[in-house]
């Protein structure tokens, strides 16, 4: 009978201990919006006249701990742009992030949807992921400076897909 009574006894101990001393000893959890790096493919339009149309392949290497991402998308029409960027991320929710980022357009000689000459750009935009899938979808606007050699114009194009985190 002895036995008996000195179990709960034990068990409040154990639980009151458990709850004060070892809970004030972990670190708080930082919450971290569920998205992440991808490479996705879709498609881009140009803005400007003639509308260029092309396909779209898109990377995004989320820098761990800072809000900061390294992009590059390349667009393959009639010409091919190669458009890396660095972004700061603004995360919406847990699964929605906004951004601006600015980097360079780097074209050949033929039309792109980003212009035909080597250009200073920003690009704003907007990644949603799904919860419990790896499936993101993305979208942004690539807004070319001095984007043509025979103008000054501004070049610019809006792209859209479908990608798979990583």
């Amino acid at each position: 009978m002895k036995g008996l009574k000195q179990r709960p006894i034990f068990g409040l101990a154990g639980l009151f201990l458990s709850l004060l001393g070892w809970g004030g000893w972990s670190e708080a959890a930082i919450a971290q919006a569920a998205y992440g790096s991808y490479v996705g493919v879709g498609g881009s339009v140009g803005l400007q006249e003639g509308n260029e149309f092309s396909g779209v392949v898109a990377v995004r290497y989320r820098l761990l701990e800072v809000p900061i991402s390294l992009r590059t998308q390349v667009l393959a029409g009639s010409g091919i742009a190669i458009v890396p960027t660095v972004s700061y991320d603004i995360p919406i929710d847990w699964e929605t992030d906004a951004y601006i980022g600015a980097g360079v357009a780097f074209t050949g000689d033929d039309d792109t949807p980003v212009g035909n000459t080597t250009s200073f750009v920003l690009q704003p935009g907007i990644d949603r992921t799904f919860a419990n899938s790896n499936v993101v979808v993305f979208g942004n606007a690539i807004i070319a400076f001095d984007a043509y050699e025979e103008s000054n114009r501004t070049g610019v194009s809006v792209q859209g897909g479908v990608g798979i985190q990583f």
